[in-house]
Parts: structure tokens; sequence; C-alpha cells
């Protein structure tokens, strides 16, 4: 059957191009606006009325840069001077423990490995140097994970070095694993030249890449992350306490770290889980051992009673779906291929504005988990969480008179 159309009209009964791609458009609009505003998963609770603005977050009463973190999202919750660059001290000792963690995993090194104290670690980390030690006798070996404790719980100067010259055969070609980690860690303002964190030129971090650090330590290696939630260790006959305050004040505190020399002050990274909800905290440059405990506490304490964790969506659930063209499936299921998770003020969750960014014209093939477009969560009109969206299945490419009969429709939307 063939049509005639007269010139500069359409058809009789049929419409014209332009109402074509009117009702197109109206179908596209449809589909559009189901991806533009993706309701959250699982659905909020009512909203709480006439919510209270929260306080601003309580200060270090001294410190040279500070930072709070939800464990869950990575989102920062409060902070100052947080990329500033300050000198990591003993919090050092994390990265270190992250490297040998890592190398263990990897099977280069084992837990039982006999580490052996050598002369150098004992004379620039040992009792005589007046730092922290462990005690591990200078010319004998222990196992490794009795070391890891050491450096962990007594901030041991001398079993970091140790440990470095077991892993890597020297201080300094351990430093370059510790960069290396850090940079996949995504640590970008940091640089490491020894294990133990004296003070030494090119030795630094910032409060944000530390927070980074503690979280992905909690995440990648939990079994060596409880090394530093224990309160005492012996070595040689010596007994020596961990020098986190906050594990005799508070049950929910399980780490992480502490730190001091004259150059850096008293520093601590700590971290809190209470219920289904993690806070990392990091204190730079206070004044003392026990002020620094003081504002981790209160910090931890504000954020668990100020703030909440969400998972939105999950993967393999669709968010939303988006025409395809020229496949054999005219739709696509879109979801996430990570979850992804939200840190809001407490009752606020309800107010979350979820919207979608995708192309205007997907063509078959779409392979499964291919990249389609990103889903980003606002509160306030500031994009707080976001993630790419994926295809949850393949669309194979339609048959020839399909994919003929779309391009005819493509075309004709195209004005």
């Amino acid at each position: 059957m063939k049509f005639r159309f007269a010139a500069g009209a359409p058809a009789r009964g049929l419409p014209s191009k332009g109402m074509f791609a009117a009702a197109l458009a109206t179908t596209f609009s449809i589909g559009l606006a189901l991806a533009q505003a993706p309701a959250p998963q699982p659905a909020p609770a009512a909203a709480t009325p006439s919510a209270v603005a929260i306080p601003g977050a309580p200060k270090p009463a001294q410190s040279t840069a500070w930072l709070l973190m939800d464990y869950a999202t990575g989102q920062v919750l409060a902070g100052e001077n947080a990329d500033a660059r300050v000198e990591p001290a003993s919090i050092t000792k994390v990265m270190t423990a992250y490297v040998i963690a890592a190398e263990t995993a990897a099977g280069k090194v084992k837990p039982d490995d006999q580490v052996l104290m050598s002369e150098r670690a004992w004379r620039e980390g040992g009792a005589r140097t007046d730092g922290s030690f462990s005690g591990f006798p200078v010319n004998q070996r222990a196992p490794l994970r009795d070391m890891e404790k050491g450096m962990a719980v007594q901030s041991g100067n001398d079993a970091a070095i140790a440990l470095a010259e077991h892993v890597a055969g020297t201080q300094e070609a351990f430093a370059d694993l510790m960069n290396s980690y850090a940079a996949k860690i995504g640590m970008k303002n940091s640089h490491f030249v020894n294990a133990h964190g004296l003070s030494a030129p090119e030795h630094y971090s910032t409060a944000h890449d530390l927070a980074l650090l503690g979280r992905a330590f909690i995440r990648d290696y939990p079994e060596t992350y409880a090394f530093n939630s224990v309160k005492e260790f012996t070595v040689n006959g010596i007994t020596q306490p961990n020098r986190n305050l906050l594990l005799w004040r508070d049950p929910s505190v399980d780490g992480i770290k502490t730190g001091h020399h004259s150059g850096a002050g008293y520093c601590l990274m700590s971290s809190a889980k209470r219920d289904d909800q993690r806070l990392v905290a990091v204190v730079m440059g206070s004044s003392s051992e026990r002020q620094r405990a003081d504002d981790s506490l209160a910090l931890l304490n504000w954020g668990f009673r100020f703030f909440e964790t969400h998972k939105l969506y999950e993967p393999g659930k669709p968010v939303a779906q988006l025409k395809v063209w020229k496949g054999k499936a005219d739709q696509v299921q879109l979801g996430v291929a990570e979850p992804l998770l939200v840190s809001v003020p407490r009752g606020r969750y309800p107010e979350l504005k979820p919207a979608m960014e995708v192309p205007k014209s997907l063509v078959a093939p779409v392979a499964a988990g291919q990249e389609i477009g990103t889903v980003k969560v606002s509160l306030d009109g500031k994009v707080i969480a976001q993630a790419p969206l994926v295809a949850t299945t393949a669309v194979e490419e339609g048959g020839f008179f399909k994919r003929l009969w779309d391009a005819f429709w493509m075309w004709w939307d195209s004005d």
C-alpha cells in the first residue's frame, strides 16, 4: 500500500509528523518522568513535623584539623581544615598495618612468619629512643601477628620498622608500598617516608585522607583492625596499655590509633559502632592526651545523635526503566551495581530528592551491566549521594524490520 501526500498537507485520516512527534514525546516524557524521580527504597517514614535545626558540631577545643565521617557512605558530616597538610605522627602506623594486611592477604607474607627485630629497628625505635616501643628483644624473632599487635596496641616504633623490613626489605622500600596503597585508597594529599610516623620532611597527610584510611582499614581487613581494640599487650615481660583512652570510656569505640610528637601535637583517629551505624573521627594537633579523647568522643556522640544512614537502592533491584530503540525488547531495567547509601540529618529522610540523568535515546544492543546514566540524591538543593545506573539485563539487537521500523520513528521524532 502506498500513501500519497499533497504538498504541504498531511494525507486525509493520517496524523501529521508534528502530531506523531507530539504523541511520541508524550510517551517518552512519561518514561523520562519515571527516570527523573525514582522513589528511594525502602519507602521513607512520615516526615517529622517542625524539625529542629541540628546544632553545629562540637569543635575541638584546640586542634590543627578535625573531621567526622560516616563509615558506610564516606560522607563528611563535619570538619575544619580537613584537607590541610598535617604530620600524622603514629597514626602513620594505620597505613603500615593496612599494607601488611594487604600483603598478607596476597600471600606475600604469613601471620606466623618470624620477624627479626633488627639492630636498626631497635636503635631507631626501641626503648632507648624515648619514643613508644614494643619491647621485642634486639636480634631476636617473633611471629608477625605478635609484632603487629605490638605496633597496634603499644604503638611500637621498633615493631613498625621491623615489620617494614620484613615485608619490603628496607623501610624505604616499604614507604613506596605505603604510597602505592594510599593512592589506591584515594588518599590524594598524603605522602609517607617511614613506617612509624616520627617527624620527617615530606611525611604528611590530612584529616580527610586519614579518615579515608581508617574507613578502608575497617572495611578491607577487619581481623587486623580488631588489634586496635586490645587494651593492653605484654612483650618480654613488659605490659603496656593502649593509649586510646576511649577504649575505656565507651564500649562502642573499637579503635583506631593515637599519635603524638612535638611537631604533630596529640592526635587521635577513632571509630565507634552503635547499632548498624559506624562513624570515624579524626582530631589532629590537640593539646593533650585527655583533650584529644574528650574532643573525639564529643564528635562521635554528636554524629550518632543527629545523623542516620539509609540504604536507598540495592543491586539487582530495578530503579526505573528506559525506552530502547532497535532492540528485541522495547525497554531495559536500570539499577545500581553497588548499594547506594546516604547519611542524612535524623528526621529528614523523607525530604530527599532523587533524580536520574539518562540519555535521550538508547539504541540496542545493550549489555547487562552497561553503564547507562547516573542517579543523584539531593537535600536542600545539594547532591549528597550519587551512583552509576546500569542495565540489569541485556537487550539484544532486533531483527531487520524492527530496526528499520524504529529507525523511521527515531527520524520522525528528530525535529
